[in-house]
């Protein structure tokens, strides 16, 4: 905890943004950070609340209480370590988690929590100014050998941890670079990319061996990964998109949010893409289909491209401005927030579902035709949509983006050559407890993050990607001191 009175002293305060108008013309992270003394402060308002409910609500269980005692005492080197200790990197939860912990904190339920995530934040970068932050090198090899399929924080968590434990560690990425999602998913303006590149230099030390450019199961068989190695882990994400099968989606100019981000992504990060295969939302009237964050990302690229206007649809209804705290914390609340994307310009229209997209001679989208819809719930309790009688309308839209999740794992290549077993969504499927934790259905195979899991955030895929180090290391060794 920190000052045992600082909550009722000291009012919350957070990190800012640059000006919408400044941060709309470049890809560069925008966010203002506090000053030290200021994170001092706001280190103090941990309070001895008894039970640290924000353990449970972060998926990594940092140990927040006391990494904020350590900031409000001025402890920087020794907050750094225990940050570290549950958690690979927390300079990418630090910049693009949604904060779990926070909705979980004690003083939430007045709406005034910590500010956990701009103190980790900021003890990270603190720690690598100060140049704390160094490899840590296996003092004795194992002699065995384990390739981790996927480069996502999942892949790049469980390489570290099995290098720590004196393990010789391949990476396999399929793109051009190692970062997966966090790379060419996730915008520069919200993730700079020197931060991957940072840390994998201290992975590169430690001993992890990266090989981009190759597609496991295309360029080469996975069959091979498991008859050279002595272990090998799945970690390739759910990137199978959730499609729209309705009329007219074989015309051009729609796409799928993550083709529109990585080919924007390649370009700001100095790759030759041809004009052809850019998607550009330059002079555009775009519409993005989904109203989660991979919505948002396309929002605030389709910003910068300098699109005519941008419409986002959410079939969902309207989250009410503030939940119920007596019903909801300390889980993670249903209701209104609006990204820094977001705010940057767009109209937002909730209970809209997509009936068909309209083209023209060319056989391009110019229109989306949607309909309002009701949500009410069954005899059962089940929620039920139903479309508004004579609600139809159009939207304008020469660019359309769908980003309404993801099913499952790509199927093709890779898992069926390896005939994994799958569960009922589609996942490769693993266990996370037991003696056979992360364990696949093929000895020495094992998965970890959301190819196991499903769709999920970069928080949990570091998780999974630790526990699966662990379960790993046990296989190979009969025992284990990586944490969990």
């Amino acid at each position: 905890m920190g000052k045992p009175t600082g909550f009722m002293e000291y009012p919350r305060q957070d990190r800012t943004y640059a000006p919408a108008a400044d941060r709309i013309t470049h890809y560069d992270e925008f966010v203002i950070p506090l000053s030290q003394e200021d994170l001092q402060v706001q280190g103090a308002r941990c309070m001895d609340c008894g039970i640290p409910y924000c353990h449970d609500g972060c998926p990594v269980n940092n140990l927040i209480p006391d990494w904020n005692d350590m900031v409000y005492r001025g402890e920087w080197q020794e907050a750094c370590d225990m940050l570290h200790s549950t958690n690979n990197f927390p300079e990418f939860t630090g910049r693009i988690c949604p904060a779990p912990c926070e909705a979980a904190c004690t003083l939430n339920i007045d709406d005034n929590p910590v500010t956990i995530k701009t103190i980790e934040y900021s003890i990270v970068e603190k720690g690598w100014e100060e140049g704390w932050i160094q490899p840590q090198i296996a003092p004795h090899k194992s002699g065995k050998r384990v390739a981790v399929v996927g480069s996502g924080p999942a892949g790049m968590a469980c390489s570290q941890q099995l290098a720590r434990a004196g393990h010789r560690v391949s990476l396999y990425e399929k793109q051009n670079r190692i970062g997966g999602l966090l790379r060419y998913g996730i915008p520069d303006f919200k993730l700079n990319k020197k931060v991957i590149d940072r840390r994998m230099a201290q992975m590169r030390t430690e001993g992890v061996e990266f090989h981009a450019n190759i597609h496991v199961g295309v360029d080469i068989p996975v069959r091979k990964l498991v008859d050279e190695f002595d272990a090998v882990v799945l970690a390739g994400g759910s990137e199978q998109p959730r499609d729209l099968p309705v009329p007219g989606r074989e015309l051009k100019g729609i796409h799928f949010a993550m083709d529109f981000l990585r080919s924007n992504s390649h370009r700001v990060q100095g790759d030759e893409v041809p004009p052809e295969e850019f998607i550009s939302a330059a002079g555009k009237h775009v519409v993005v289909i989904g109203g989660g964050d991979t919505g948002s990302d396309c929002i605030g690229t389709s910003t910068r491209h300098g699109a005519a206007s941008i419409t986002q649809l959410e079939i969902l209804p309207k989250p009410p401005e503030k939940e119920n705290k007596l019903l909801t914390w300390p889980y993670w609340p249903n209701r209104m927030r609006t990204s820094s994307s977001q705010e940057e310009g767009c109209e937002r229209r909730w209970s809209v579902a997509t009936k068909e997209f309209l083209g023209d001679d060319n056989g391009h989208v110019r229109a989306v035709r949607c309909v309002e819809v009701e949500w009410t719930r069954d005899e059962q309790g089940r929620w039920q949509m139903t479309e508004v009688e004579d609600s139809e309308f159009e939207l304008k839209a020469d660019l359309v983006t769908l980003a309404m999740g993801f099913v499952h794992p790509v199927h093709e290549g890779m898992l069926e050559e390896l005939k994994v077993e799958l569960d009922d969504r589609g996942n490769v499927r693993g266990v996370t407890d037991g003696p056979n934790a992360y364990r696949t259905s093929i000895d020495g195979v094992f998965t970890a993050g959301d190819m196991r899991r499903g769709q999920s955030l970069v928080v949990w895929a570091i998780r999974e990607g630790r526990q699966c180090a662990r379960a790993v290391d046990e296989y190979l060794m009969g025992s284990s001191e990586l944490p969990r």
